[in-house]
């Protein structure tokens, strides 16, 4: 099974939140099923159309995904995906 990180600006609203297991074969089932374990998480990780939100990034086994509209990018039984939010600020 794939491992879900989350970023720790997430656990801030989402305390319960962390490494967790995945059965999802693609990107966008294994968000489906964070949602289903963790209710409102992918309003902060996707948008109103389902791509992922401009301050958040996900990478796959520590590359970043390119498909940002229809979450395609491929990943493997064991790998380790990470989702986070972008820092800005000055």
């Amino acid at each position: 099974m794939a491992t879900v990180k989350f970023t720790y600006a997430l656990k801030r609203f989402f305390p319960r939140l962390g490494d967790t297991s995945t059965n999802g074969k693609t990107l966008r089932a294994v968000l489906d099923e964070m949602e289903a374990r963790y209710p409102g998480v992918t309003r902060y990780v996707l948008d109103d159309q389902g791509r992922l939100r401009q301050h958040v990034n996900i990478f796959i086994d520590g590359t970043m995904i390119k498909d940002r509209t229809s979450l395609s990018d491929p990943f493997q039984e064991n790998s380790e995906i990470y989702i986070m939010q972008a820092l800005s600020g000055g």
